[in-house]
Order: C-alpha cells, then sequence, then structure tokens
C-alpha cells in the first residue's frame, strides 16, 4: 500500500480509539494561545476551524487548536518550546520526537504539542512551506504569496488564516464539518476572495461541488 503524497489520507479513528493510541486532547483556544506563543518571534496565525468562525463569527464544535508556522522557522520554534513542552512530529500519520535527535522534518508535515508524555496535547502546528520566505501553497505550489496577503488580523489581535484559503485546504477532504464550513462561509465571501478560490477548484478538482456556488 502506497504512503507516498498522492496516497490517500488514513481512515480517522473514533475519538475513543484515537485517545487509546495516541492520548487526549485538551487543546487551547484564542484566548489561550497568545499567551502560549508570546515570545516566538516568527511568523505564526491560526488555521482551521477557528478561522473559519473568526470570519463568520458562527459557533462551531472544535477538536485541536491549528496554528501554522512557515517550515523554515520549524528549529525557531523548537528553541521557543526549550525543556516546558515536547514536540512530536507527525509525518502521514508517524508520530515520533522532534527534539535533538530528530531534528529533521518535512515542510508539509506538522507538531502535535504537550507537556510530558501523561499530558494532554494541547497544539497541533501544521507547517507552511515557504518560498524565500513567501507563503506557499502546501497543495498547489506555484501559489507563494507574501503572509499579509493570506491572513488578516481579527479584533481580538490574533493573526486568522484567510477564509478562502482555509476552504482551499478543506476542499480536499470535504469531510461533513468541512461541507458545513463552506455553506457557512461561501455566501461571507467578497469578489476577490471568491476569484481566488475558483481559480484554485478550478485547477486541481474542476469536478468540485462548492464550485457551483461560486
Amino acid at each position: 500500500m502506497s504512503d507516498g503524497p498522492d496516497a490517500p489520507p488514513p481512515r480517522p479513528l473514533p475519538p475513543q480509539e484515537f485517545a487509546r493510541w495516541y492520548g487526549a486532547w485538551e487543546p487551547l483556544d484564542p484566548s489561550s494561545i497568545a499567551e502560549f506563543m508570546d515570545g516566538f518571534d516568527r511568523p505564526w496565525w491560526i488555521i482551521g476551524g477557528w478561522s473559519i468562525e473568526a470570519f463568520t463569527g458562527v459557533a462551531r464544535e472544535h477538536q485541536d487548536m491549528d496554528v501554522s508556522i512557515l517550515s523554515s522557522d520549524a528549529e525557531s520554534f523548537r528553541l521557543f518550546l526549550g525543556d516546558r513542552y515536547t514536540p512530536w512530529n507527525m509525518d502521514r500519520s508517524r508520530l515520533r520526537p522532534f527534539d535533538d535527535r530528530f531534528r529533521d522534518v518535512r515542510p508539509d508535515s506538522s507538531l502535535w504539542i504537550r507537556e510530558h508524555s501523561r499530558a494532554p496535547w494541547i497544539l497541533d502546528v501544521p507547517f507552511t512551506p515557504d518560498t524565500d520566505g513567501r507563503w506557499t501553497n502546501k497543495r498547489r505550489p506555484v501559489h507563494t504569496a507574501p503572509l499579509d496577503d493570506v491572513t488578516w488580523v481579527a479584533p481580538d489581535g490574533l493573526r486568522y488564516l484567510q477564509p478562502e484559503i482555509a476552504l482551499m485546504m478543506k476542499s480536499r477532504l470535504a469531510r461533513e464539518k468541512d461541507r458545513i464550513d463552506a455553506a457557512v462561509t461561501l455566501p461571507l465571501l467578497d469578489l476577490v476572495q471568491r476569484r481566488r478560490l475558483r481559480e484554485y477548484l478550478e485547477d486541481v478538482s474542476p469536478q468540485h461541488r462548492w464550485l457551483e456556488d461560486l
């Protein structure tokens, strides 16, 4: 069975089975993430469901907190965490420590953060590839942009991924929660945001059902 970059994602585990294998999650949220990241002097921004909620104002359930950083800043983030937390590299369903022994990480993998082996996971940090410091779309690498063009700062002072970019990332799986996010978000996008999302979907998934709403 292939585990290459084009292989289908592994089957999601039910919550109890996930906890048995990996441990429980007690994620941070927008009210606590700023304090956690205080002192990290490289760019970071909130992605996933929290970025959708910040844009729409519509409350939704959240299984975790996703914060992204540029992949070139992975080592800086590891040093920032120091001995306070233990980061683990999640790469295609394989989990291993991210420490002095294992410092090489792929630019489209992620980190899971917890204090120690008996503590719950509190933060998921998917890396974003970068090209000469520019944000790079991990699904469509020809798409690069200054970070300010693909993120925005909300009234809470936190930086979030632009909603059309968040939907780009969600379109690959289009799970039930992603379909709900699209139904809530698409009517609120402006013309530029709709054009961005439409161009992306027409390029990578020309039969995608969301195109009917764009």
